[in-house]
């Protein structure tokens, strides 16, 4: 409900009629300050599959000035807070595609590690003990708040031999990142921090492996449907030339994260499956009031300089993402086919103008004023025995 306890609606979208009267609507929930012509197109190609998935109409984007007679289902482009989520009528996961959270900083990268000793900015409502809980399933860091902490958080893992990874809590895809492995490199890092924007967000501060293969896994309950999902991450190019997500190639069953414990074999991969499923699970416990119907774990499998096996969550994501196309395709395909089991699923994004291979679900094929060309398509890939374990 919004403010004042009226269900609201979307507001027409040109071209399009609006939600029918008395009718479920699938509604986008922008918080973000803008988007990219690209993320806009994405959003609607998302937002009219899951309508479908519902059986629901899809009403753009959601307009908190008109009023609806029934609540609409959100796909909100950030975590939501829960203050934000409670006006919105929000109450579970039920209810959207995506996630809430107590606290701004629980939604970011931070909560993986615990503050450096004796930090300087502890943000209010920061669990002390979830940082200790996830020691084993992630990999040596810290986060902070500050300047001086991140130096600190630095400078303890150099003392151990260990390169420092630096990323800005708020950032996407691979961007807001630096490496430093000694005191200049260190500096540098430093000065590309903003200290306002650091205090209000934060940072990590983790061993940076090299070489590391990042694994995509996770879980989306939507409607009567669930699958769980492990997979790989791909990295591209934009066209400053640094890398960023290039796409993610999942397996998906039907069922949770426990069920897909089960299918694997290899004991690396069963390894970075039960990462994540103790991260979620410890999330939940140090923040009860957290809830997602999407839950998405990034989880990296590497060395160390020394040549020690390492793995560890890197970070979740409980709002809709760069692999949500291919989760939705995965959904679709259940959807089609009661007795499907598994389905592999992927999607692909190149800051390029190319062609699609067929079969491509195409969200996005342009010129993106913010970030240059860029096709962005999901694939549904043939599984010959999907139909048993």
């Amino acid at each position: 409900m919004a403010a004042g306890g009226v269900w609201t609606q979307t507001a027409p979208d040109p071209g399009r009629a609006a939600c029918a009267d008395g009718a479920g609507c699938v509604v986008e929930l922008l918080r973000r300050e803008r988007r990219s012509e690209h993320e806009a197109a994405t959003g609607r190609w998302i937002g009219e599959r899951v309508a479908t998935l519902l059986d629901f109409e899809y009403g753009g984007v959601h307009d908190a000035s008109v009023r609806y007679d029934a609540p609409p289902f959100f796909l909100p482009d950030v975590t939501l807070l829960a203050t934000d989520a409670h006006e919105l009528g929000i109450a579970g996961p039920k209810q959207l595609l995506g996630g809430v959270v107590p606290h701004a900083f629980v939604a970011t990268k931070t909560i993986t590690h615990p503050l450096v000793d004796g930090a300087r900015a502890k943000p209010e409502g920061w669990s002390d003990e979830l940082g200790r809980a996830l020691d084993d399933v992630t990999l040596p860091g810290f986060a902070a708040f500050s300047l001086e902490d991140v130096g600190r958080a630095a400078r303890s893992l150099f003392e151990q031999g260990l390169p420092a990874r630096i990323k800005r809590a708020d950032g996407i895809g691979g961007l807001g990142q630096s490496v430093a492995t000694e005191r200049k490199s260190l500096d540098a890092a430093l000065a590309h921090l903003d200290p306002q924007s650091l205090a209000r967000v934060g940072a990590v501060v983790e061993l940076n492996l090299k070489p590391v293969k990042t694994y995509s896994v996770g879980t989306v309950a939507l409607g009567p449907h669930r699958i769980a999902y492990f997979g790989m991450q791909t990295l591209t190019r934009n066209r400053s030339g640094l890398s960023v997500y290039g796409g993610s190639s999942l397996a998906c069953i039907r069922g949770d994260l426990n069920d897909l414990l089960a299918t694997l074999d290899d004991e690396a991969e069963r390894r970075v499956l039960r990462c994540a499923i103790r991260y979620d699970a410890e999330v939940s416990r140090a923040y009860p009031a957290f809830f997602a119907s999407r839950r998405n774990y990034d989880v990296a499998l590497g060395v160390d300089p020394s040549g020690m096996p390492r793995t560890g969550v890197l970070e979740q994501s409980w709002r809709v993402g760069g692999a949500t196309p291919a989760e939705i395709l995965a959904l679709e395909a259940m959807h089609r086919d009661p007795l499907l089991s598994r389905v592999n699923v992927s999607t692909h994004e190149f800051h390029a103008l190319v062609d699609p291979p067929p079969g491509a679900q195409v969200s996005f094929r342009g010129e993106d004023p913010h970030v240059g060309p860029m096709t962005k398509y999901a694939m549904l890939d043939a599984q010959d025995d999907a139909h048993g374990r």
